[in-house]
């Protein structure tokens, strides 16, 4: 499973690609715009999935803390990402 964000960090809203859909749940390479890319972890929630990014630089060198994202898809099938609640 592979992840691609079209910016250097995840932020509500923001639109990502979700590549291999249907593999099973777990690990995942995760990639931001930036050339950033770790390793993650991946769970089905129903139609949604939930997303933990661990702790990251960027290229430019700002430090990200680890996050947990829902990854919803909208009704055009394009994926968005949310705060995990």
């Amino acid at each position: 499973m592979r992840f691609s964000f079209t910016h250097s960090h995840a932020f509500p809203g923001g639109r990502l690609t979700v590549e291999d859909a249907e593999t099973t749940e777990g690990t995942c390479v995760i990639e931001f715009s930036d050339g950033s890319a770790m390793i993650g972890e991946w769970h089905p929630d129903g139609d949604d999935i939930l997303l933990r990014i661990p702790a990251y630089r960027t290229a430019k060198g700002a430090d990200v803390e680890a996050q947990s994202w829902r990854l919803v898809r909208n009704k055009d099938g394009e994926w968005r990402s949310q705060r995990d609640r």
